[in-house]
């Protein structure tokens, strides 16, 4: 009898053993929840391959650059303080796994539907993300020929470009030329379908090419006062009189134009530009002969056309009388 009881004893102590393994088992690795945590590390792995396994989803139109590898990584890094939580019942075989998180200063949840599938070994649930479709983020940036979206430069034909991307995530766009650059905008990726599925970059001019269109501009002001006439061709100021020339011509710039680079219908122009030139030299009274010593200050307006390439600026300057 004390072997029989003991091997009864031995027997309860399997089974329960069993179930325990069967219910720990069942509460981890084959837990939705546990489906969810290997999501997130393929995220910040970088793993795009397994993320989107997991996830269970396709893969919308557009440029795959924020998928995988490094931009991946750095769009999942952004994301701290996960914490997924008990799924709560979304229906039969189905539930809904919170995970809080924060993405900068601000807190957020989403969930996500997982769906018992079968199991294994007859007594561990098998959890599978329920189908669905990555989100997309159109990237936008003026009439720039590309962008650089989470450290990778990637193109944006006539200016934008849709990026399907896994969430949660952080995209984070800028633009920078020599002549050209639009400051880092951040945008959150928090769900399957984010409200706000738009980044827009606003490139301006930089310091270089304002510097390099005052020269321009400059020299193309220098080279028409150096010329010794009271009407140089081509320029934007000159001086009349019925008196004789008695001594050299001379011309100065006294004020430059201002340099003011604006938006013109997709593309970028200059503002009128305005200055003023000064006369010096001397003239001769045609009756009297009396000769004068003149320094006229001339005020001179006009446009210029200006073409800008990754490696070249030309202003062409546009005279109207």
């Amino acid at each position: 009898m004390k072997v029989v009881a003991a091997w009864l004893l031995g027997l309860v102590l399997v089974v329960a053993g069993f179930i325990g393994t069967v219910t720990v088992l069942n509460s981890t690795l084959y837990s939705p929840g546990y489906q969810v945590e290997e999501y997130f590390e393929a995220l910040r792995s970088g793993n795009g391959e397994r993320a989107l396994g997991l996830l269970n989803a396709s893969v919308p139109e557009g440029s795959a650059a924020v998928l995988d590898d490094a931009a991946l990584q750095r769009g999942a890094s952004a994301v701290q303080d996960v914490e997924v939580q008990e799924p709560a019942a979304a229906g039969e075989d189905r539930v809904d796994v919170p995970v809080s998180y924060r993405i900068g200063e601000t807190d957020y949840t989403t969930s996500f539907p997982l769906e018992r599938t079968g199991s294994e070994w007859l007594f561990f649930s098998t959890w599978e993300f329920v189908p669905s479709a990555l989100p997309t983020v159109e990237i936008s940036v003026g009439d720039m020929a590309e962008s650089t979206v989470n450290g990778l430069r990637i193109a944006t034909p006539e200016g934008r470009t849709a990026l399907p991307t896994f969430y949660p995530v952080e995209l984070v766009a800028h633009y920078t030329s020599e002549y050209f650059a639009a400051p880092s905008r951040a945008l959150p990726v928090t769900s399957s379908n984010p409200g706000d599925n738009a980044l827009p970059l606003e490139p301006a001019p930089t310091p270089a090419l304002v510097e390099a269109v005052d020269g321009e501009i400059r020299r193309f002001l220098d080279d028409c006062a150096a010329r010794a006439v009271f009407q140089p061709a081509n320029c934007p100021f000159n001086f009349q009189t019925d008196q004789r020339v008695a001594g050299d011509i001379r011309w100065s710039i006294q004020r430059y134009p201002e340099i003011r680079i604006e938006p013109d219908g997709g593309g970028w122009a200059l503002a009128p530009l305005a200055g003023s030139a000064q006369l010096d030299t001397q003239l001769q009274d045609l009756f009297t002969g009396a000769i004068e010593d003149i320094s006229a200050t001339r005020d001179f307006e006009f446009t210029a056309r200006l073409t800008v390439t990754n490696s070249s600026v030309t202003v062409t300057p546009v005279i109207e009388f």
